[in-house]
């Protein structure tokens, strides 16, 4: 990096603090603090839909992935997309809450202190580690661009990691969420440049490269690009590791993300709590999570560019995670225009935008749902508004600690993804069944946390025969696909970048590099056939640390397949196994079911993880709602007749509708699709139909958008 790159970072870091130091004179209360007093437009709940939505990690990932996988590694990320159009429905339910936090909603939808404090100490964990992934993904990535993986022999990310978290709880703890949104306004422009700066200059460096610049133009690049990458690259649904993107996978990843999203913490502010109205929350919402999609585009065309332009770089080859960093450090170092201090800048801007945020949020659950609930209810404003600075402060050290301490940072990110199925039956069939009260509710937290997250670890330890268990201890069969095509300069250019990748990790007798890297890349002539070999399966089915064999690993061949270019090899392991890390106990259910999963791909497996998390949560919460007493009529009809009541702008107004609906609940009857009954949902409106509709008409002109830009040039 040059000083002009160092001082393009200075000047973003100066900016981000002297916003929180100005908008610290502005917040007077809670609600200035949490909730921006509630009067945030349009504009401002894009950015922060936009900013707290993306993640530093994920356009890194889709670079890894697309590198991988072609254009299909692109469901890395893009696996929200179909959840988009549901966002018009939900960001109504926001803001007609009227609460700073999710907690209060538990707190009052089932009359319980307790679920408000239970639901805190889930957001806490949830972004503990959540947070801790975009400092661990920010650390590693950033080192291509810094040039240097340590400093005075210490790793980079002691430096990087407590760095960042200093800047975040400078200007998030100091203006709260009116700071927040402001620099993610700031920072949700650096991400769009993040997404297309490396695109021109990419193509730019392709031409320059290996076309003829004097008779050659930017467009012209992308006719190298198909030239150099080989077709399987450029599908949307089935790239070169076939399988790692079926549309099954991507559809249970939607599902999972639909339930789960909706009790993300933030989602009570981003999702348009904080705006003035109910069209601000649903316009913010929807628009600002589109541009995200749209980001998503240009991550997976600069993966692509990276490919055609990188592919015999040793750095790549050695952990493709650098997919990102490199390309920037290539294409825009030389330059010396201060591009590279500016696309780090853009890194940091998209783990910054959203870590502000959930320090924000969970802040104010420590101090509504803990501090004021029980420890000093009768504290004044001056006092919460320390306690929320204090713990806001708290929640960044201790994500800085776990990814200072915690090398898997995939492991980090499901363990976060998977905990809000705690809560998530409790919110959706509260939001639309009177019958279910808050006896339920602490039984299905109680079954799922049980279920889902103590079971599979104390089981192996008091039944250690489930480890040896034949039936216990299966894995998918291999499968072994070879493919015939004619070689690309991309193929020739990867083999040579593998070896020499390989050598110097010999060299450093890097054991873990040298099993990650895998087989080596076929040589060949450009144009003369080459094999290429995909190994898939071999997947433990009920063990989430797989399962180690006893002596050999013996293979029987199941089945010999070829048609045209492609041979499919199927062989199952005879070899006796035992089980490592925590046991699958929701796939007992397929096991009872004679379910045979030998043959199931890996991505059918991850798929199959979705009914029981999904399912068993939300018929646990039905069945004990059915036996346990009603919760009182009185505190139910007060809540849904909120929940019916359109939110004025105007506070004043607000409140006197408010007490109108509290006054009469039954008023409101007519706006309910079932009235009389116990099932709450609400009449659809026009507004509701025509935007949802529109929502999904832009999610196909996404998709049609992607394989547009995939075949320019081919």
């Amino acid at each position: 990096m040059t000083w002009i790159d160092i001082s393009v970072l200075v000047l973003y870091f100066v900016v981000m603090v002297a916003i929180g130091i100005w908008s610290m004179k502005r917040v007077k209360g809670q609600e200035d603090y949490f909730m921006g007093g509630r009067g945030f437009g349009k504009l401002l709940q894009t950015f922060a839909a936009f900013g707290a939505g993306t993640g530093a990690h994920e356009p890194v990932t889709v670079g890894r992935t697309g590198w991988t996988s072609g254009l299909s590694g692109v469901w890395s990320a893009l696996m929200w997309l179909f959840v988009t159009p549901i966002y018009w429905i939900v960001a109504v339910w926001y803001r007609r809450m009227r609460h700073l936090t999710l907690g209060d909603w538990f707190v009052e939808r089932y009359e319980s202190r307790g679920l408000g404090a239970a639901y805190t100490a889930f957001a806490i964990v949830f972004y503990m580690f959540f947070l801790s992934t975009m400092f661990s993904a920010v650390a590693k990535f950033s080192v291509p661009l810094l040039g240097f993986e340590s400093l005075n022999g210490v790793d980079i990310k002691y430096y990087l990691v407590p760095a960042i978290a200093i800047i975040v709880i400078l200007y998030g703890v100091l203006g709260g969420l009116t700071a927040a949104y402001y620099t993610d306004l700031i920072q949700g422009v650096f991400i769009i440049v993040l997404s297309i700066l490396l695109i021109p200059f990419g193509l730019k460096a392709l031409v320059m490269e290996f076309g003829d610049p004097a008779t050659q133009g930017i467009m012209d690049g992308f006719t190298i690009m198909h030239e150099r990458v080989s077709s399987d690259y450029f599908s949307l649904f089935d790239g070169p590791s076939a399988g790692e993107f079926p549309v099954q996978y991507i559809v249970s990843l939607t599902l999972l993300a639909l339930v789960g999203i909706v009790v993300q913490p933030h989602f009570i502010a981003t999702g348009g709590g904080s705006a003035k109205s109910e069209d601000e929350a649903r316009i913010g919402l929807v628009v600002g999570n589109f541009l995200k999609r749209l980001c998503t585009v240009g991550w997976a065309l600069t993966a692509l560019i990276a490919l055609a332009l990188l592919a015999g770089n040793a750095e790549i080859a050695a952990d493709p995670d650098r997919v990102w960093g490199v390309a920037a450090r290539e294409i825009l170092g030389p330059l010396n225009m201060g591009l590279v201090g500016l696309m780090l800048a853009c890194l940091l801007a998209a783990m910054m935008s959203s870590a502000d945020t959930y320090m924000i949020v969970t802040s104010a659950l420590v101090t509504r749902n803990v501090y004021a609930a029980y420890i000093n209810p009768d504290a004044d404003e001056k006092t919460c508004l320390r306690v929320a600075r204090t713990t806001g402060l708290l929640i960044i050290i201790g994500a800085s600690a776990i990814a200072l301490t915690m090398a898997d940072v995939f492991g980090q990110f499901k363990l976060a993804i998977e905990l809000p199925i705690l809560f998530a039956a409790p919110f959706w069939i509260g939001m639309f069944w009177r019958r279910a009260n808050r006896r339920a509710v602490w039984a299905t937290i109680t079954f799922s946390i049980v279920f889902f997250f103590v079971l599979p670890y104390l089981l192996p330890i008091v039944m250690p025969s489930l480890r040896s268990d034949p039936d216990l201890t299966q894995s998918t069969n291999l499968v072994t696909t070879t493919t015939k095509r004619p070689a690309t300069a991309a193929d020739r250019a990867k083999h040579e970048a593998w070896v020499e990748a390989m050598a110097q990790a010999k060299a450093d007798k890097n054991k873990e590099l040298i099993e990650k890297m895998g087989d080596e890349p076929p040589l060949a002539e450009v144009g003369q056939e080459i094999e290429l070999t995909v190994k898939s399966g071999g997947k433990a089915i009920y063990w989430r640390g797989g399962v180690e064999p006893v002596g050999d690993v013996e293979l029987e061949t199941v089945e010999d397949v070829t048609e045209g270019n492609i041979r499919v090899v199927t062989q199952r392991f005879t070899t006796s196994f035992t089980g490592v890390d925590a046991f699958n106990l929701d796939f007992l259910l397929y096991h009872w079911m004679g379910i045979d999963l030998s043959k199931a791909s890996k991505a059918t497996i991850e798929s199959l993880r979705l009914p029981p998390r999904l399912l068993l949560p939300f018929l646990v919460l039905i069945l004990v709602s059915l036996v346990t007493r009603r919760d009182r009529d009185e505190v139910l009809d007060r809540y849904y007749a909120k929940m019916r009541t359109e939110v004025d702008p105007d506070p004043v107004a607000d409140k006197k509708k408010l007490e109108a609906a509290y006054a009469d609940p039954k008023a409101l009857e007519h706006l309910r699709l079932f009235p009389g009954s116990d099932w709450e949902f609400a009449r659809p409106r026009r507004k509701d139909i025509v935007g949802f509709l529109v929502s999904v008409l832009v999610c196909v002109l996404m998709i049609g958008l992607m394989v547009w830009l995939a075949g320019i040039g081919g």
